[in-house]
């Protein structure tokens, strides 16, 4: 619970100030006054700090932040619950916001913004370029598992077996990743697989059938060595004595060249008495096994059927990848652009009702998946950040008069027009905006806590 709620804190803090500190930058780059930077929503907490003319605030609500910006329009007193306190600073004209140039003000607006996407890149070069990725280099489809396979994806039966994937959907494939990650991209209602040597198949199933995708996935068997990668505790291979390292050579006397050879015997076997010959440190041993019962299920039909279960997992040989510093600014600019259309494709999905409006989630979901990639180490909880900041950054664009996209909404018209928008007009844009936030952030956290308690 304690590293749950101190990720959550960490993430949604970091990213409103990465996104709060573009707007106060900018600001001060092209002379606009700042009279408070704050952290968090409300009441100040006894963290705050003066310097200059800037009074620097942590809040009590950590859900939000701002920067305050001198303007002669600002209605301290009415906001003055909300924000902090009302302020009694003075700014000279050429320090206003509405007294700067058009160019500025947009840029000012916008920078929050592209922070968030800075950061997400920043994060992504580091990874490229020093952290670098670990890679499945398989692309050799030894068979597809019939039986989890989802009908969808009936064409992809019957292929021959050990044949190279070369493309799908017209990306090359260099890796076992690149088939996960071109095989459940919801970006396209179709999966083309292209193939050395044979036809190629086209399965139409679509991009928000994430269940279908992962089943196709999952139904997928790369060709590997028959080496045992790991013996899981308590299971029929722990019990027979195999240990981690030992490469399988028969199954019964059957020659077994590659694990899905062995997997698909074993699989037939449940109960029985099975004689393995096992290639141990380079002399070979016989071993006596008796997979166990388990139930195999297809997880878009539900149909059901108890196979073998020895209890092992192959040994995948992964190599490291890693991009100069080159290499690496484009490798961040791709997933920053990739990050941007799953998110605007979902954005679109529920629009049109594609992805139902259940899958939002707010400050509880929030919490909870920082929580858990917390738990996986440092890298899954930065590539976590770099997404939500992608997220928060188109969020941010949307054009609710609330958000910047709104104020820059405003900014456009004001352009067109050549005077501002009437100042009555603009704040009756703001409260219907402010409107729609709260009821999107209401339905966010009734999805949460429908979540936790069921419902």
């Amino acid at each position: 619970m304690l590293l749950t709620i101190g990720a959550a804190i960490l993430v949604i803090g970091v990213l409103i100030f990465v996104h709060e500190l573009g707007h106060f930058v900018a600001a001060k780059a092209v002379g606009i006054g700042v009279p408070r930077f704050s952290i968090g929503l409300g009441p100040r907490t006894p963290l705050s700090f003066r310097r200059g003319e800037t009074e620097y605030v942590i809040s009590w609500i950590p859900f939000g932040g701002y920067v305050k910006m001198a303007s002669k329009e600002e209605q301290e007193e009415a906001r003055a619950g909300l924000e902090g306190g009302a302020l009694a600073q003075e700014f000279p004209p050429e320090k206003l916001f509405e007294n700067k140039p058009l160019w500025a003000r947009v840029m000012v607006i916008s920078a929050g913004v592209a922070m968030n996407f800075l950061f997400a890149w920043a994060v992504y070069f580091v990874f490229a370029t020093i952290v670098g990725r670990y890679e499945d280099p398989a692309t050799t489809l030894a068979a597809v598992e019939e039986f989890t396979l989802p009908p969808a994806a009936a064409l992809l039966v019957g292929l021959p077996e050990n044949i190279r994937i070369t493309h799908i959907n017209g990306d090359t494939v260099k890796s076992w990743n690149d088939v996960y990650e071109l095989v459940t991209d919801p970006t396209s209602d179709r999966v083309r697989f292209d193939f050395a040597g044979a036809d190629p198949v086209v399965i139409e199933i679509d991009g928000f059938a994430l269940d279908e995708r992962v089943a196709l996935y999952g139904s997928l068997r790369a060709r590997r060595d028959a080496r045992i990668g790991l013996v899981v505790d308590s299971s029929a291979a722990a019990e027979a004595g195999f240990e981690a390292g030992d490469v399988i050579v028969s199954v019964d006397g059957e020659p077994i060249s590659y694990w899905h050879e062995m997997a698909r015997l074993v699989q037939g076997r449940a109960g029985q008495a099975v004689e393995f010959r096992v290639n141990r440190d380079g002399a070979e041993i016989s071993i006596t096994a008796k997979p166990k019962t388990t139930t195999q299920e297809n997880a878009v039909t539900g149909a059901e059927r108890e196979v073998g279960s020895l209890g092992v997992y192959g040994h995948v040989q992964v190599r490291r990848v890693s991009w100069g510093v080159v290499g690496g600014i484009a490798e961040g600019a791709r997933r920053v652009k990739a990050d941007a259309k799953l998110i605007l494709l979902t954005l679109k999905g529920l629009v049109t009702g594609r992805v139902s409006a259940r899958e939002l989630g707010g400050p509880l979901l929030i919490g909870q998946i920082s929580g858990a990639v917390a738990r996986q180490g440092l890298i899954p909880l930065l590539a976590f950040m770099a997404l939500f900041s992608v997220n928060l950054a188109i969020l941010n664009l949307l054009p609710i008069p609330v958000l910047d996209g709104g104020q820059l909404v405003f900014l456009l018209i004001e352009g067109v027009r050549g005077k501002p928008m009437p100042l009555e007009l603009r704040v009756r844009f703001s409260q219907f905006g402010l409107v729609i936030l709260l009821g999107i952030m209401v339905l966010a956290l009734t999805n949460d806590l429908m979540r936790v308690f069921g419902g």
